[in-house]
């Protein structure tokens, strides 16, 4: 017996896979979507392209402007031993004696923490520097600092003096209150102020 298929079969002069219409082969609007198609793409490239342009014009001023307050810091650091001679002696007679230690040429030192007042007595922690003494030492946000070394911490401006005064590079234990009410002493190492 003879199989017999079940699509029609091609009018005798016409292709079987060609679909035409009264104007020739029927085409979708491809000629439209591919001018917005290109039209796209190219706002997209052109936006990129601006964009990668202001970050490297901002990458350029900040190493300009880096380059710029190197020189100026070496300016000062020159000067500085020819203004005293930063042996703590008193130089004019008006001057206090919290000036005295303070000299161009001497190194602050640094936490990397940013630090607001607290609620009760303490410095609480909202921002640690990403690599830095702080991070090294385990602070992390929402931390409350309650004692720098042998200083008491009642604020964000005690904090600040208390690394102030701390040389770079000797180890300082603190003492900090976590978000979830531990206390824990952490040993910090400060470093230099860049």
């Amino acid at each position: 017996m003879e199989q017999t298929a079940l699509r029609p079969k091609p009018m005798p002069g016409r292709e079987p896979a060609a679909r035409t219409g009264p104007d020739g082969p029927r085409r979708p609007h491809t000629g439209r979507r591919r001018r917005l198609t290109t039209v796209l793409l190219g706002t997209c490239a052109a936006l990129l392209l601006l964009l990668a342009g202001v970050g490297l014009g901002t990458v350029g001023a900040t190493v300009i402007g880096m380059s710029e307050l190197a020189a100026l810091r070496q300016r000062a650091e020159a000067a500085g031993p020819q203004a005293g001679d930063g042996t703590g002696s008193r130089t004019a007679p008006d001057r206090p004696p919290a000036d005295r230690s303070a000299s161009p040429a001497r190194a602050a030192a640094t936490l990397g923490v940013e630090a607001v007042d607290h609620e009760k007595p303490g410095a609480l922690v909202v921002g640690v520097h990403v690599p830095g003494p702080g991070y090294a030492a385990g602070l992390v946000r929402g931390d409350v600092l309650l004692a720098f070394g042998d200083d008491r911490v009642d604020s964000a401006a005690d904090l600040a003096r208390a690394v102030a005064r701390a040389r770079p590079g000797t180890e300082v234990t603190v003492t900090v209150r976590h978000r979830s009410g531990g206390y824990q002493q952490l040993t910090a190492v400060p470093g230099v102020v860049t």
